[in-house]
Parts: structure tokens; C-alpha cells; sequence
């Protein structure tokens, strides 16, 4: 796989159904493909450079940023590559979503922690519909009840 040129893998991750997002070391946006556009709603270019909070909601944000300190510090995060999060995050309307995420530390050149990559993946609707089978199970063992 050595020949893959970067131009192919870099078209790959523009092209991506799935948002990937990579921020640096401040948390600062610094790449965000058309998945996380579609996603998320805001164009690459409105995004570039802020801080992730733009898709974090509010009452989650410091639990996010003490863990992200964290990780920038030690270099390393608690999650192994086969960890997958799930969180909520707010798009450009300010509507809640529901996403499944992966997250990797990539190293600067200098061999410490210089950005955070994520693969991101919109689980609302899965969501919305398990709430309903379980809202649905629910009604049927209460009707099922002897009274």
C-alpha cells in the first residue's frame, strides 16, 4: 500500500460519507470534509480555525475540554481503536444530534501529540427509531399487566 499517493488518500477523506474532523492541539477546527458538512450543517470554511465548540453543546463542553487537556498532556487518550463514543452534538441550526464517534492522537513532527482526528458518523435517526421500539415494548408489557 505503500504507493497509495497522499492525493488519493486526502480524496478519500474529502469524499467520505462519514464526517472526519481533525483539530489541533488548541482545539481548533483544521479539517473537515463534506461528511461533516452534511452532518453538521456548516460549510469547511465557516469552521476552520474555530473551536470544536461550534458542534459541542454547552452543557457538555467542559467535560469534553478537561478530557481533551488531558489527552493533549499524556499523550494518549483513555480510548482504544476499537472504542466507539457516542454523544450528542448540535448542528449549524442548533438541533440535536445523535453521533457515533472514533477518535485517534495524531503526532506532530516532532513525535508529540499535535492533532485529534474523528471519524464521524450521524446516528439520530437509528436513535429516534430504538427510543420507539422501546417506548412501544414498554406500552405492550404494561398492557399485558394483570390489574
Amino acid at each position: 500500500m505503500e504507493d497509495l499517493s497522499p492525493e488519493v488518500v486526502l480524496g478519500m477523506a474529502a469524499h467520505a460519507p462519514d464526517g472526519i474532523v481533525i483539530i489541533d492541539h488548541e482545539g481548533l477546527i483544521r479539517y473537515w470534509n463534506r461528511g461533516a458538512e452534511r452532518i453538521f450543517g456548516f460549510p469547511a470554511a465557516d469552521v476552520a480555525g474555530r473551536s470544536l465548540d461550534v458542534i459541542i453543546p454547552e452543557r457538555h463542553r467542559q467535560r469534553h475540554w478537561d478530557g481533551f487537556h488531558t489527552a493533549m498532556a499524556e499523550g494518549a487518550t483513555k480510548y482504544g481503536e476499537s472504542d466507539l463514543l457516542s454523544v450528542p452534538a448540535v448542528d449549524a441550526d442548533g438541533k440535536t444530534l445523535s453521533i457515533e464517534f472514533s477518535v485517534v492522537l495524531l503526532a506532530d513532527p516532532g513525535g508529540g501529540p499535535g492533532h485529534v482526528g474523528a471519524v464521524v458518523r450521524d446516528v439520530t435517526a437509528r436513535r429516534a427509531r430504538e427510543r420507539e421500539v422501546m417506548r412501544r415494548r414498554q406500552e405492550r408489557a404494561a398492557d399485558s399487566t394483570p390489574v
